[in-house]
């Protein structure tokens, strides 16, 4: 997936609001530009922090750049737009780039199931079940390659959860991708401590036949793609 514009790089001032993040361009003006990231962002949100903003001209948008990337200044990069997660996979999906879910050509989005729920991608293949896709974009990093969901509390996670085992019950596939928009992680865990209601979910769902697919990103300033499966647990010390 592309950036529809050039991203340009500017310094972090604060986040604030959720939604709205104060940042320095490299000209000295200050701008403010659009967060599409309601978690935490815990460790990447330090004021002096070197980022990424996506200009636009769009007359309908209040803000005229939106906060795309965290550059760690170190060779690594993590993408901050949990909104732009879904449009990573679908792309992958489309080109049937991930192999545990490449036999299926039929790709919807955003489609009705369980409890007043939208499953973000519903996956059918004549002769296979279908299979149902909950993405979820992870970004907190909190020690040496690896990578932990979520960052704060989700209610709406843990109904996820509950929503993909009733359909594993039913039969049908049910995957929960993690989408890990960092480049600097080989493994991924659950983030219990953050979230003790989510990660019992987590394992009930599990339990039920939920799969856990864990994939990585490339990052750069043009655009951001699928890169190689992670490992699910933490590494070996």
């Amino acid at each position: 997936m592309r950036f529809q514009s050039d991203l340009v790089p500017a310094r972090l001032i604060r986040r604030y609001k959720r939604f709205l993040a104060d940042c320095t361009l490299e000209d000295g003006s200050e701008i403010v530009a659009h967060c599409a990231n309601p978690g935490s962002m815990m460790g990447l949100a330090d004021s002096g922090t070197k980022v990424w903003l996506e200009p636009n001209d769009d007359p309908k948008k209040k803000l005229k750049y939106g906060l795309r990337l965290v550059d760690h200044e170190n060779g690594h990069m993590t993408g901050v737009d949990t909104s732009l997660a879904n449009r990573i996979v679908r792309a992958a999906l489309e080109a049937r780039e991930i192999d545990t879910l490449a036999a299926y050509t039929t790709v919807r989005a955003e489609v009705k199931y369980g409890d007043n729920s939208r499953v973000d991608f519903l996956l059918t293949e004549e002769g296979l079940p279908d299979v149902y896709v909950e993405v979820k974009s992870v970004t907190l990093c909190r020690s040496a390659n690896l990578a932990e969901f979520p960052d704060s509390v989700t209610a709406r996670g843990a109904k996820h959860m509950h929503d993909l085992a009733n359909v594993a019950r039913m039969g049908h596939r049910a995957v929960l991708l993690y989408l890990v928009q960092r480049t600097d992680c080989t493994h991924v865990d659950i983030a219990a401590d953050i979230d003790p209601t989510y990660a019992a979910a987590h394992a009930d769902a599990t339990k039920a036949g939920v799969e856990t697919i864990c994939i990585g990103t490339d990052i750069n300033p043009q655009g951001i793609s699928i890169s190689a499966p992670l490992a699910l647990g933490r590494p070996a010390r």
